[in-house]
């Protein structure tokens, strides 16, 4: 199969969907890979090393998007690459379609197959491609939402961890899933007052166990969360539910209780968001304010620390790459549990239920 990985050019997205040693690995297997110049230079990759595994440098994207069967990347397609869409191309990275109708449409226009790491599902219940990436953005939101609650960064102007006789920040995390826990290890590090709320009783009884009297655990209905918000420094927003939009559960009605420069770190900006204010931000311009409260909703926080993430994205997901390299995407979907649950969009039809689900489209 002829496979190709181009620069990501979303802002400040320095991951590459293509390590130089899996690059070595589809060669063995017999495979041709393209790879678009200067494209893993973020990732500490250079061209030189791809080479030597076995890549041919390209000078443009279009020309690997034009030529390639198989496209690895790692964020979703932005407008300006939608004109690269065509039939016979199979673009395989994180994809968020349920809070991107005009990506999804264009694809659906197109014909242009999408499998989404996101989705990607194991028998087990396991989100394989999803939980590095999640691991980080959330480890990274804990330290994100220290710093800004720091007053020179707009915050309230309280450290997190306290002092001997000076209260700790109240830190609340909504959503237990990968995202809850990875800022939950680290906010209790810290030091912080950790409130986590979730419906999962078994999860909260799990995480329960594991911090005992360190943390708060409790169950996500209206009172708890309104509650828990309002007396806030920081908020993780951590919910995830593969494939659909994220229910807006931190409400913007509670902001009116809440100590202005409290901060929201909103981890589920790509897929909707958390809150009912949200809207995605850039590394460049990460945060907003409405009512006094720091938002900050950068969809692609993993993509500032590339050298840990792009390593951890393909140890996660090269077994897939590799079989659909090898069995073809038609022939993967019919074979293996884990690609038919990562196709969203196949020869023109939505084939994601939850997908459908969130844009009101057929579900084929």
């Amino acid at each position: 199969m002829l496979i190709g990985t181009i620069k990501e050019i979303m802002n400040n997205e320095y991951r590459v969907g293509l390590t130089a040693s899996n690059i070595y690995e589809l060669v063995e297997q017999g495979h041709e890979v393209l790879v678009e110049k200067g494209s893993g230079v973020n990732s500490g990759i250079s061209d030189e090393e791809y080479q030597e595994a076995g890549a041919k440098i390209i000078e443009t994207a279009k020309e690997v998007w034009d030529r390639v069967e198989l496209l690895i990347k790692v964020k979703e397609p932005i407008e300006s690459e939608f004109k690269y869409f065509r039939k016979n191309l199979t673009i395989f990275s994180y994809m968020h379609l349920s809070a991107h109708k005009e990506l999804t449409a264009e694809l659906l226009k197109k014909g242009t197959n999408a499998i989404s790491y996101e989705t990607l599902l194991t028998k087990d219940g396991e989100l394989p491609c999803l939980k590095p990436m999640s691991s980080i953005a959330g480890r990274m939101s804990a330290i994100i939402g220290a710093e800004y609650l720091q007053k020179a960064k707009g915050g309230s102007g309280i450290l997190i961890s306290g002092l001997p006789g000076v209260k700790r920040a109240n830190a609340v995390i909504v959503g237990a899933g990968n995202v809850g826990e990875n800022a939950l290890k680290m906010l209790v590090g810290l030091g912080a007052n950790v409130t986590i709320l979730d419906v999962n009783i078994k999860k909260l009884g799990l995480l329960d166990d594991i911090y005992k009297n360190r943390i708060q655990t409790l169950y996500s209905d209206s009172e708890n969360l309104e509650k828990a918000i309002t007396n806030a420094d920081l908020v993780i927003g951590a919910i995830s539910l593969p494939g659909l939009k994220t229910p807006k559960l931190i409400k913007r009605k509670y902001y009116k209780k809440m100590r202005p420069g409290s901060v929201i770190v909103d981890v589920a900006i790509d897929q909707g968001g958390s809150t009912e204010v949200s809207k995605p931000t850039t590394h460049d311009d990460p945060i907003f304010y409405v009512d006094g409260i720091l938002h900050y909703c950068v969809a692609n926080i993993p993509g500032a620390v590339p050298l840990t993430a792009t390593e951890a994205l393909n140890n996660a997901t090269f077994r897939y790459i590799s079989l659909i390299a090898k069995l073809g995407i038609e022939n993967a979907l019919e074979t293996s549990y884990e690609i038919k649950t990562a196709a969203n969009i196949i020869n023109g039809k939505v084939v994601n239920e939850n997908v459908a689900k969130s844009l009101k489209l057929n579900f084929n």
